[in-house]
């Protein structure tokens, strides 16, 4: 991945998602070329000379201020996820640290993996920014149990397994939506950590591997991942749509754990519950239960 580029593709993008009636312009002629706003546009909207814009968009952000990343993102009138990812971006460029600290690296604390673990009426585990799942706790594994080729696999990854194994589709049954967020999520964590050559690794076979993720990829979207609801299809109790929250470790930096529930009394917290049932049938390996291990290579 180059840092220009994603700049230079990542900008345009979004400068053609608003028109100049969004953006409060009058739209002289009905001939336009662009579909969105033109490169001078954006300038006068943020302030700037048409000049310095186009170097801008050419993906030169090393040198720009935080005040002229503001004005452009107001002007392209960016989310926050998008308004952070170009604030990566510039930190790319320029060669400074990340907004955060270094990514985890070593095991997880047990204190982390008690609380996963107590945590016995909800699906949880923790994943890093590429999406490999970490450490579950025993509702988590057996949620995700078609991700784990085996009882012993300790470490895999979600969007490996969405784009590149035959199952991925059937067990993620609101296809689009989920193959658009673990998309954005990658694109977002690219920016956060463009040399993390375990994700660039992982992007790289994507998008040899899979036309799905590469048009995807090309959009350049990319979003912030806290709340809302998610749609599974399990090979032994069936569809089931349940609300997570994701919560960042502050002391993991990079890492997130994420939870599942269902409302008390719906059909959706009676299929969890068959879930547990399902799961306690399930026999541990003779070696300890490995649902709440941690891979011992996290960064």
């Amino acid at each position: 991945m180059s840092t220009e580029s994603d700049v230079r593709e990542f900008l345009a993008s979004r400068r053609a998602k608003i028109t100049p009636q969004q953006a409060g312009l009058p739209a002289y002629g009905g001939n336009r070329r662009v579909p969105g706003l033109r490169r001078e546009e954006v300038a006068l909207l943020a302030g700037v000379s048409i000049d310095y814009y186009v170097r801008l968009e050419r993906g030169h952000l090393a040198g720009a201020s935080e005040e002229v990343l503001d004005a452009v993102a107001n002007a392209l009138q960016l989310d926050d996820a998008e308004r952070a990812h170009l604030f990566d971006l510039a930190r790319a460029a320029a060669k400074r640290p990340a907004r955060r600290p270094g990514r985890a690296r070593g095991p997880l604390p047990d204190s982390v993996l008690r609380v996963l673990r107590s945590m016995t009426d909800s699906p949880a585990f923790i994943r890093n920014g590429r999406l490999d799942i970490l450490a579950t706790n025993h509702l988590g594994r057996a949620l995700y149990s078609p991700l784990f080729p085996d009882r012993t696999a300790r470490t895999v990854n979600i969007a490996r397994f969405q784009f590149l194994d035959s199952r991925g589709r059937d067990f993620f049954p609101d296809w689009e939506e989920s193959l658009n967020t673990t998309v954005s999520l990658l694109r977002t964590e690219a920016g956060r950590a463009p040399h993390d050559t375990g994700l660039t690794g992982l992007i790289g076979e994507l998008v040899t591997r899979s036309e799905e993720f590469r048009t995807a990829w090309a959009r350049h979207n990319v979003r912030l991942h806290h709340t809302g609801r998610k749609s599974f299809r399990h090979p032994e109790v069936g569809a089931l749509t349940l609300d997570f929250d994701a919560m960042e470790l502050p002391a993991q930096p990079g890492l997130t754990l994420t939870a599942y529930s269902a409302a008390p009394g719906s059909a959706d917290h009676d299929t969890l519950q068959l879930l547990a049932a399902w799961a306690a049938t399930e026999e541990a390996p003779s070696t300890g239960d490995p649902a709440a291990a941690p891979d011992r290579r996290q960064g």
